[in-house]
């Protein structure tokens, strides 16, 4: 197996731990082997146990506690630690030349956005050992009950797409959140994110969302504040004009489920990591000998 990584990335609370273990959980179920690289210095392992763990060079509490810095400056610090200190990463990696790492980042998004310590991690995984790497970025489906802050994440996905220069596949996650609240029609139209979405709020807001309160609410705060309206609508069209986001559904509420959005989801980080390009080739199965007549 080639050496392929998979960088997890998105706001807090999107659900990466849970899509990094359902990969996982996939994967077993077709005889394929993974593991999972924490780089959060501050999460806990869930389903599956972490194969890499940043907290055995360094810890979110531990640096609170010495430092008396707050959780954002914890972090930032834990990071530049990692960075100053890359052998102890080179080291644990080296154990699995040929597997496939999911690599579990923080969701402090300023960690890409802001400073340029994800970008450095990115070109040292490449060039000094060798990993044809992915971004997978997660946006959790409830935001597109809120257009405006649907193609602000669009937006922040865009962000990481220029910082990080890697193949990229953005993810709708937690779909099971919003199954009640939007058809399957009105959701497709967030997959390619289309600046139109927001130039018809007034008039066809009520035709997405089934809950009518939380619509009146929103659509009256549009229609209210000019200045937001013109600003999200601004967002939107830079979004579109770049043309880079488009989004793969995620439903990740029961194994039985989520294997055909995982599997879809996998295919195409196998197909933009060139997966299967190098793989040994299989023998053939043995010829079946038939029986005279």
């Amino acid at each position: 197996m080639s050496r392929v990584g998979v960088l997890t990335l998105g706001p807090a609370g999107v659900g990466k731990s849970t899509f990094c273990n359902s990969i996982i959980s996939y994967m077993q179920s077709i005889g394929r082997r993974a593991h999972i690289v924490n780089l959060d210095p501050a999460a806990e392992p869930t389903e599956y146990e972490f194969t890499i763990d940043i907290r055995d060079l360094i810890s979110v509490q531990d640096v609170m506690d010495e430092l008396n810095l707050g959780p954002n400056g914890a972090l930032i610090y834990c990071f530049e630690f990692l960075m100053k200190n890359l052998d102890w990463l080179d080291d644990e990696i080296g154990d699995y030349n040929d597997e496939y790492l999911i690599f579990d980042c923080p969701g402090q998004i300023e960690l890409y956005n802001h400073v340029p310590v994800l970008p450095m991690l990115v070109k040292h995984l490449q060039q000094h050992l060798n990993f044809s790497l992915c971004a997978c970025y997660l946006l959790e489906a409830p935001f597109i009950t809120d257009r405006s802050k649907f193609f602000s994440g669009a937006l922040s996905a865009m962000s990481a797409m220029v910082h990080l220069e890697l193949p990229h596949i953005n993810i709708l996650s937690k779909l099971d959140l919003i199954k009640d609240k939007v058809s399957k029609k009105e959701l497709k139209k967030f997959l390619n994110p289309d600046p139109m979405l927001l130039a018809d709020v007034k008039g066809n807001g009520r035709g997405v969302i089934k809950d009518e309160d939380i619509v009146s609410r929103k659509i009256d705060f549009f229609q209210d504040n000019e200045k937001f309206a013109k600003l999200s609508r601004s967002i939107a069209q830079l979004v579109d004009d770049f043309g880079m986001v488009q989004f793969l559904p995620l439903d990740c509420s029961t194994k039985n489920d989520n294997y055909d959005s995982v599997a879809t989801i996998l295919s195409y980080i196998d197909d933009v990591t060139q997966w299967g390009e190098a793989q040994e080739p299989k023998e053939p199965n043995d010829e079946v000998e038939l029986e005279e007549e």
